[in-house]
């Protein structure tokens, strides 16, 4: 199979995943055991995706074999993958193009995406590299997370953030949904740089670090950015409503501009500004 030892192993853990966490009721089975109601077998999921249960089960193992891509597309029927989920598998697979391991992580946003984010104030804004470091923000996005600019380089990783830092925590209502929702984002963007030592250092330091993280790494869910309304507990401009946008710089694809517009009526970029200016 095309891809690295890491992308192998993921891709076999992931199926497994998905396999254990399939509702039997979608499939017409009958619960196995007391009262389980989820999971299927290694055979069940083979016979309905018209694959021997020896090739299904190298997949799992992460054994270094070659599906072709019918039996990854009969797969991925099989288990109601998502458009996402299911492009995730063929990228771990080698057949759908992805980010190149190649490609060095940006550590600080040049200065002409510096100068696009100030332009887009009052409105929050901020850029991640591949690896979701924190490259570059501006001063609106600081009023609203101000730990941005004390917060060591090392350290100014978006997921590392919303995982470990209390403030991230207090400031979302729904933290609960929104941390699961980024890490589902993040590893839908970094599966074809599985391996890579930045992303490896970011995963492997925040299953240590954060016992949510371990729980909801070991679901592996799936999935891509989709604008949406996001809720802000700030705790001087109060509750804030703003829409979540991503862009892409055409000169710099390795990196994402996250904007923060007010739903229509909200005054909450204002009131976010009058917040951070000082008092005279």
């Amino acid at each position: 199979m095309a891809g690295t030892s890491d992308q192998r192993t993921e891709l076999g853990l992931f199926l497994r995943a998905r396999r254990e966490q399939a509702l039997r009721v979608e499939y017409g089975l009958p619960r196995v055991g007391r009262a389980r109601d989820r999971g299927l077998r290694r055979e069940e999921i083979a016979y309905l995706s018209g694959v021997s249960v020896t090739w299904y089960t190298w997949l799992e193992q992460g054994r270094d074999i070659t599906p072709s891509r019918q039996v990854l597309d009969a797969v991925a029927r099989t288990l109601h993958l998502s458009d996402t989920e299911h492009a995730y598998l063929l990228g771990l697979s080698g057949y759908a193009p992805g980010a190149s391991t190649a490609v060095p992580v940006v550590r600080t946003s040049p200065a002409h995406v510096h100068r696009l984010l100030d332009s887009l104030a009052p409105n929050p804004a901020y850029a991640i590299a591949p690896d979701w470091g924190i490259a570059g923000w501006n001063d609106a996005y600081a009023a609203l997370y101000p730990n941005v600019a004390t917060s060591p380089p090392q350290e100014r990783n978006l997921l590392w953030l919303v995982f470990t830092d209390p403030y991230v925590r207090s400031l979302l209502p729904d933290w609960e949904v929104t941390s699961r929702r980024f890490l589902a984002e993040f590893r839908a963007e970094t599966g074809p740089r599985l391996g890579d030592p930045d992303i490896s250092y970011q995963v492997e330091r925040l299953k240590q670090a954060s016992p949510e993280f371990l729980d909801a790494w070991a679901r592996y869910d799936i999935h891509g950015f989709e604008s949406r309304e996001r809720v802000f507990h700030h705790p001087v401009a109060g509750t804030l409503e703003f829409e979540h946008h991503q862009l892409s710089p055409s000169d710099q694809p390795d990196l994402h501009i996250i904007l923060y517009t007010p739903l229509p009526g909200s005054d909450s970029a204002e009131r976010l500004a009058r917040a951070a200016s000082p008092v005279e």
